[in-house]
């Protein structure tokens, strides 16, 4: 029946969350697992291009709520981002600057000699350099982890979103030139995109700061006035066809400097930003089609080890010079694995420019969705294993 089938799709999303939310929390109070792979887990396989349980996730309402979900993430994660550490020790610029550089032309390469075109080559090696702050913040923020390896991951994971999002603007510019002829478009989707989204979170960067301080409320109501400042940057951007991603960042880079304190225990935004987190991982999943991941296989798990090996051999070989151990160096590569959630929502958001790149790009959907699994567990691995995370977090 035509209505039944209507009904049991509008609980489909409420109930999906729900079953999410319940298998991660016990597979992370009785398996130590981190609750967002399981939330990934639940997604991918309850999609609508697996079991069918949940709807298409290309509609714009759920598009949407994805978007200001990863712009709470995002701001929080570069709330976290202090500048001045990047001045004090400028290796550590270098050595994201050569990582990142060399991640670019490795899995340009590789992606040649697996018979991709130049295009799709560097699109693959543009958003293979990004690391996804969602992953990283909520893993850190369910540990508890904090010392020079959760520290490094955080900066380096922030100026590789930063340059991935500007390569891969630079490159979608051409892209839409190649198929529109139009060089007032093909700006508009990069150069004019990457500014006024970067101007539109610097502004707001400033003037929430302000308000606050007029209001005399900085310390009771900064979580709640910055999550709203989110969500209308996010509406923004969506409506425009701007960035999201770089308004966010901006923002919070920003805040973080107008010196606005965020209370330690409104981590994630509270209930509706762990609500909003929930969703988010089950959309990043549900939104990878099996038989798009299987035909990409083999060129995304080989994307995945170049990723990793040239991530590790440059951070662990600048490590000594920028003031760590090899160890907490190669540990450091480790915890940036993560990359699902970046990649698929900055792919979903050329949908909005009248490209689909995720269909293209199978085997960035293979690597997404081994590491929208695997990334948070290698990640809290690693910051347990540099003796950062002391906490079992039994009480969250």
């Amino acid at each position: 029946m035509p209505e039944l089938e209507a009904l049991t799709r509008d609980f489909a999303w409420p109930a999906v969350l729900l079953l999410a939310w319940t298998l991660g929390e016990a597979a992370h109070r009785y398996m130590g697992l981190p609750r967002i792979s399981v939330y990934a887990l639940v997604g991918f396989i309850c999609a609508d291009t697996q079991l069918g349980v949940l709807p298409p996730t290309s509609g714009e309402a759920v598009l949407l709520l994805a978007n200001v979900a990863f712009g709470l993430i995002l701001f929080e994660f570069a709330y976290r981002i202090n500048l001045r550490w990047m001045r004090l020790n400028p290796w550590l610029l270098v050595m994201g600057l050569t990582e990142a550089a060399l991640t670019f032309a490795c899995v340009y390469v590789l992606a040649l000699a697996f018979g991709q075109t130049t295009t799709h080559s560097l699109l693959l090696a543009a958003l293979s350099m990004s690391t996804s702050p969602a992953a990283i913040v909520r893993v850190i923020n369910e540990t508890r982890a904090s010392g020079q390896v959760t520290e490094r991951t955080l900066h380096l994971a922030a100026l590789n979103c930063v340059l991935a999002v500007f390569v891969f603007k630079v490159i979608l510019g051409y892209v839409v030139y190649e198929s529109s002829g139009s060089t007032l478009m093909a700006a508009y989707s990069s150069a004019v995109s990457l500014t006024a989204s970067a101007g539109i979170g610097l502004l707001a960067g400033l003037a929430m700061p302000a308000l606050l301080r007029l209001l005399q409320r900085t310390e009771q109501d900064a979580s709640v006035v910055f999550a709203l400042a989110v969500v209308l940057l996010v509406a923004l951007t969506h409506a425009f066809k701007f960035s999201a991603l770089i308004a966010t960042l901006a923002f919070g880079l920003m805040a973080r400097h107008r010196r606005v304190i965020i209370a330690p225990a409104q981590r994630n935004f509270g209930p509706l930003g762990s609500l909003l987190s929930l969703m988010l991982f089950v959309f990043i999943a549900a939104s990878i089609d099996w038989r798009i991941a299987l035909a990409g296989l083999g060129l995304g798990a080989a994307l995945l080890l170049t990723r990793l090996l040239t991530r590790a051999t440059v951070i662990t070989a600048f490590s000594r010079i920028s003031g760590v151990t090899w160890k907490k160096g190669a540990l450091t590569a480790v915890a940036m694995t993560p990359l699902s959630a970046f990649v698929i929502l900055l792919l979903e958001q050329t949908r909005q420019v009248g490209i689909n790149l995720v269909d293209q790009l199978a085997p960035l959907a293979a690597a997404a969705l081994m590491l929208e699994v695997l990334g948070p567990m290698l990640t809290q691995w690693a910051l347990k294993t540099a003796g950062e995370s002391p906490h079992n977090d039994e009480e969250d």
